[in-house]
């Protein structure tokens, strides 16, 4: 005969067993729901992805960067031929060549001296003195464009044809450009969910005010994902540089009775993304252009590469004075998106894998696109 206390703790391990089967089906359901787990998809390395700075690569220079688990050094020759990128390890003992010297056309391993140029092809073992002694190391195809310098690490037969995107309004007199390149600790899709979403304005309250996103439709293709908002004000004043941009939005006024007055869109087109604001006659107000380079294998980390360009008003001084606002409205509205998707990459590995349930379509769609373009990470052994 079991007592009443051995009773007791059998019917509490049944209802233990109950709830942990319960919430078993709910997690199978959950998976079944939302298909691959979207942080366990790289980026497609069949595209041009930047990874520098032209200005921070200088003459005579070589500069390590990396996409994903590759590192890869940049080399600006002294001798005022292009640049050019290769693997960022020696043939001989693997150290990097971005510790070398750049000698000419070619770059030189600080350790024994081997020297490898822009064909990977290593052309002087220094204490050997033959030709085809040491082995080579590979290359990337490389072109700079608007200040940045692009990479392609995928097949290098298709960066003949896959084009070198064009950033916004980068070479555009009529705008003026800001630089950003922040480190982010997640995932690079958290980081487009992110800018497409428009419906965490709570979140910017602090530098916002009390406004919210007016959703204005939505347009999808095998490439891309596209979603317009317009913005109203419920309350609180508004922010100088805010004004700067979207124009005057009357507090006082319903959010309902507010018109039209800018139509902001974005759109990642894969694997880029942009932000374009247009006011109620339909010219470019701003043009916000950002691609998301992965770091490490498992491309948990991000480093962004983004250009800002607003468009020059008539008296052209006005947005120079009111430039250094601007930027530090901008970066702290970052640091706040920053944070919250750095908290969702945190959440993602204490609970072992992607928990999200979607409900704002525009999203799904956005993740469905980066699932079906990406490529599969391979996981650690």
């Amino acid at each position: 005969m079991l007592t009443q206390q051995e009773s007791r703790e059998n019917q509490a391990a049944e209802v233990q067993g109950d709830a942990e089967q319960r919430a078993a089906t709910v997690t199978s359901e959950l998976y079944h729901r939302t298909g691959p787990d979207l942080r366990r998809v790289g980026l497609n390395p069949d595209f041009w992805y930047p990874v520098a700075w032209s200005k921070k690569v200088k003459p005579g220079k070589a500069f390590a960067t990396r996409f994903a688990g590759d590192p890869i050094v940049i080399v600006r020759p002294d001798d005022g031929s292009p640049i050019y990128a290769l693997e960022d390890r020696c043939a001989h003992r693997q150290v990097p060549l971005s510790k070398g010297t750049v000698d000419g056309d070619v770059v030189r391993c600080c350790y024994h001296g081997w020297s490898f140029d822009r064909k990977g092809s290593c052309v002087t073992v220094p204490y050997l003195n033959k030709p085809g002694v040491g082995r080579g190391v590979k290359t990337y195809p490389c072109q700079e464009r608007s200040g940045l310098i692009f990479i392609f690490p995928g097949d290098p037969e298709l960066a003949k044809t896959v084009p070198v995107p064009v950033p916004c309004q980068a070479d555009n007199p009529e705008f003026k450009t800001r630089h950003f390149d922040p480190l982010v600790n997640c995932h690079y899709s958290f980081m487009h969910e992110n800018l497409m979403d428009m419906n965490h304005q709570f979140l910017h309250r602090k530098q916002m005010g009390q406004i919210t996103a007016r959703f204005m439709g939505q347009s999808k293709g095998e490439n891309f994902v596209e979603a317009s908002y317009s913005f109203a004000r419920k309350g609180g004043d508004q922010p100088l540089a805010e004004r700067l941009i979207f124009g005057k939005h009357d507090k006082n006024m319903d959010v309902k009775d507010q018109p039209v007055d800018e139509i902001v869109t974005i759109r990642t087109t894969y694997p880029y993304q942009t932000l374009q604001i247009r006011d109620k006659d339909g010219d470019f107000v701003m043009d916000l252009w950002v691609a998301y380079v992965p770091l490490g294998k498992d491309e948990t980390a991000t480093q962004s590469y983004g250009l800002l360009s607003v468009k020059r008003p008539k008296w052209k001084f006005l947005l120079d004075l009111a430039w250094p606002v601007l930027g530090i409205f901008t970066n702290r509205i970052f640091m706040e998106d920053k944070e919250i998707v750095e908290m969702e990459q945190q959440a993602w590995k204490e609970l072992g894998g992607d928990h999200n349930v979607e409900v704002f379509p525009v999203v799904r769609n956005l993740r469905e696109l980066l699932i079906r373009s990406g490529v599969p990470l391979q996981a650690e052994s």
